[in-house]
């Protein structure tokens, strides 16, 4: 068979099977933490990883680790890697839905010289830069060294370090160009791109977490000239106090999703946070649109 009748073999099995085509729309969700996601921008996460033509990226900035570092708090594993744990199985969780399990990959990969861990399962792929937890308001912890997400984008910290040393950032600009490699790499040529993230607008999104902020304003400025960009802004802690707005399936998906992490957690020998105020989450979910500026060309 010649090359040409190969290329249009190829052309005609991609027009009969969607699941082989190039995925056209890719869905970034963006956290600091590893919980942020399933608790503010779930059911929309769920809803594009069951698109088989849909590429969804998780993207979590800090390793959450509370201030432990590489610590363990006393228990058998140390608290980032139980909260990666949760993570991932959250993710598998919405990705298995219908289907059989499959085999995940664990790897890493080279961002604008950063060396970044990966994990990629079905239409997925997650990036967890693990950069010390800056605490609520941002002053960092003294056994991280007091650095933040918040002081490195203030220029009060010069640098940032993951807490297992696989990489450091030389400043804002630095974190900011490796996340706009990272979304480059991921959208490919995909014209219809979506980026979730916090809602920066502080008098709707009351009481946020700095780390929650200063990694939405990252991600702004990362993606400030790109085109074919749409935005998605999610309210956080304040929903607790905001009427329930979900569906008795969105708060099945969302509190499932949600379990699933915890078991990630309790299975790495760390308390469960299913609790009163992480469940005040599970039944609210408050969001915004903002369409891309400028048009793919």
């Amino acid at each position: 068979m010649n090359l040409i009748r190969k290329i249009l073999l190829l052309a005609l099995l991609l027009s009969f099977n969607p699941a082989l085509r190039a995925q056209n729309t890719v869905a970034f969700y963006f956290s600091a933490h590893e919980d942020d996601w399933q608790l503010f921008m779930n059911p929309n996460a769920y809803r594009d990883v069951q698109r088989p033509s849909t590429k969804v990226v998780f993207v979590y900035l800090t390793a959450g680790d509370d201030g432990a570092g590489l610590g363990n708090a006393g228990r058998s594993h140390p608290y980032y890697l139980a909260r990666e744990n949760g993570a991932k199985l959250s993710v598998k969780f919405i990705a298995d839905a219908n289907n059989t399990p499959t085999v995940p990959v664990d790897s890493s990969a080279s961002v604008s010289g950063h060396k970044i861990k990966l994990f990629r399962y079905r239409n997925t792929v997650s990036y967890f830069l693990r950069l010390p937890d800056g605490n609520i308001e941002g002053p960092g912890y003294q056994s991280t060294g007091w650095q933040s997400l918040k002081r490195l984008h203030e220029g009060s910290a010069p640098a940032m370090t993951a807490i297992d040393n696989s990489a450091t950032y030389k400043g804002w600009t630095d974190l900011t160009n490796t996340l706009r490699e990272l979304i480059d790499t991921e959208r490919g040529s995909a014209r219809n791109v979506w980026v979730n993230i916090p809602d920066t607008d502080l008098q709707k999104n009351i009481g946020d977490h700095a780390d929650h902020q200063h990694m939405a304003q990252a991600v702004l400025e990362a993606i400030d000239d790109l085109p074919c960009i749409n935005k998605a802004f999610y309210l956080n802690y304040v929903t607790a106090d905001l009427p329930e707005n979900m569906t008795s399936a969105e708060q099945q998906i969302e509190a499932g999703t949600f379990a699933a992490l915890v078991v990630g957690l309790t299975e790495l020998d760390h308390p469960s946070p299913f609790e009163p105020m992480h469940r005040s989450w599970l039944s609210r979910h408050y969001f915004r649109t903002e369409p891309a500026k400028q048009k793919c060309e």
